[in-house]
């Protein structure tokens, strides 16, 4: 059974408790003599479909990652599993073509093998189906009538319906917390695993990257695998070029948008600057290959640079920034127009013109924000993949030559994982080394912003 269904039937029985109880509270309240209720009827409500919702959806989270370990099982113990082969793909298939057709979610398999395992698993699949309904309903009433025979006049509710919505908010935040923790530990391990078979220093100071998901794992050629090339890759597109472009652009567009520009202009350009944010990567990276790239190339060989490619770093950064520039632009604009109207008029009292004003008071005091959103376009651009993929090539070149094809870590972790490579090969988890590589970048420029908008928050306190 689907767990969208055990889901709705968990949301009818919250209601029906959450129903009964709050019944149960007016009762109290019109029985002749009745005290006056400790907290509103809703409340009683909420804390009995509270206590029926909770252990419910704690049990589907649960049976949705045993049941079809129980199904599997109850399968493979038939005994027209026992002609399957023991393990390998080739068994998977054939378990996966007979659970969807004993499901309804295709009409025939493709293996005559998995024909007998339909009914099996039609059978399996009805019975813990069955079963899992019969949990949920049991545990449902269990809760629901615990919970309900506690209600009284002079029972708290409020107090306790507020202290499970704190423990609820108290888990939600925690997850992004845990989620992050999971990620870093993921990526430690596997990197130092990486770091087993090749040697940092060859990893992290390397000149040459050229990783063989075909040599012997055994016996790596540290020299293969140096990452210098993607570093600078990365920084070149995602931090300088993109950066040239966006940083400007997107400051200029803040001050007018902010200072010069009227409430109809204003109205108009504001969302037509931030559609930008919406456009899919994917876009961006067919107009740099289509459009940009050879555009660059074309003019670079109008002017007799002949080495011009149509791949190159110049048109994924240039493409990179204009993407970026909605985060740059809308920072700054929300930076600006916080500075206090008080400061402006100062400014402009004390004779100061409108572009001193802008760049003596506004910008300074606005600082913080416009740091924070160059920050967050940096960490945007540092992790753009498909603009790189089909704009700068995939050639780990280390030049300065912005026409040449480059490619950065981003490309080369996708490239990585994505293959037929084994996971303990080194060239496989090399992209785990330079996804916590990344990682480290990013946190690193996240300190900066934070030390940078302390410092000037303070200034201009």
């Amino acid at each position: 059974m689907s767990p969208a269904i055990l889901l709705l039937l968990a949301l009818g029985l919250g209601l029906a408790g959450w129903l009964a109880a709050r019944a149960r509270a007016w009762s109290f309240q019109r029985a002749p003599g009745a005290e006056k209720l400790a907290a509103l009827p809703n409340y009683h409500g909420w804390y009995v479909a509270l206590w029926i919702l909770v252990p419910v959806l704690a049990f589907i989270m649960l049976w949705s990652l045993i049941a079809p370990q129980l199904v599997a099982q109850h399968v493979l113990a038939s005994p027209a599993a026992a002609d399957l082969p023991a393990f390998g793909f080739q068994r998977d298939n054939i378990l996966r073509e007979a659970r969807a057709v004993a499901s309804g979610a295709s009409q025939a398999v493709f293996n005559p093998a998995a024909e007998a395992l339909v009914e099996p698993y039609r059978e399996a699949l009805s019975r813990y189906n069955m079963i899992g309904i019969a949990i949920t309903l049991l545990i449902a009433f269990l809760a629901g009538a615990w919970s309900f025979l506690r209600l009284k006049p002079d029972f708290t509710a409020r107090t306790r319906v507020e202290k499970a919505v704190m423990a609820i908010l108290l888990f939600a935040s925690l997850v992004a917390i845990l989620t992050t923790l999971g990620i870093v530990v993921s990526l430690v391990f596997e990197t130092f695993r990486f770091f087993g078979m090749v040697s940092p220093i060859d990893f992290l100071f390397g000149t040459h990257w050229g990783p063989d998901p075909m040599s012997n794992p055994d016996n790596p050629d540290g020299s293969r695998y140096g990452a210098i090339p993607l570093f600078w890759g990365t920084i070149y597109i995602g931090a300088i070029i993109a950066m040239i472009v966006a940083i400007p652009l997107g400051l200029m567009s803040a001050i007018y948008l902010t200072q010069y520009a009227s409430p109809k202009w204003r109205a108009w350009l504001k969302p037509a600057l931030e559609i930008l944010a919406g456009v899919p990567t994917v876009v961006y990276g067919y107009f740099a290959a289509l459009t940009v790239a050879p555009a660059i190339r074309d003019f670079a060989i109008s002017i007799g640079i002949t080495s011009a490619s149509s791949e190159s770093a110049l048109a994924a950064g240039l493409v990179m920034g204009i993407m970026i520039i909605p985060f740059v632009s809308s920072m700054a604009d929300d930076s600006i127009a916080a500075v206090p109207q008080a400061m402006r008029d100062g400014s402009l009292a004390m004779g100061a013109t409108t572009s001193e004003t802008i760049r003596r008071v506004l910008v300074p005091a606005a600082l913080p924000g416009i740091v924070a959103g160059i920050m967050l376009a940096i960490s945007r651009a540092i992790g753009e993949t498909m603009i790189v993929v089909m704009a700068a090539g995939a050639s780990a070149n280390l030049t300065a030559n912005p026409l040449e094809a480059m490619t950065t870590v981003t490309f080369q972790i996708v490239a990585m994982l994505t293959g037929e490579g084994s996971f303990d090969h080194p060239a496989t988890l090399s992209a785990f080394a330079l996804g916590f590589v990344l990682f480290l970048v990013t946190l690193g420029l996240n300190f900066i912003a934070l030390r940078v908008v302390k410092r000037f928050r303070e200034a201009y306190r």
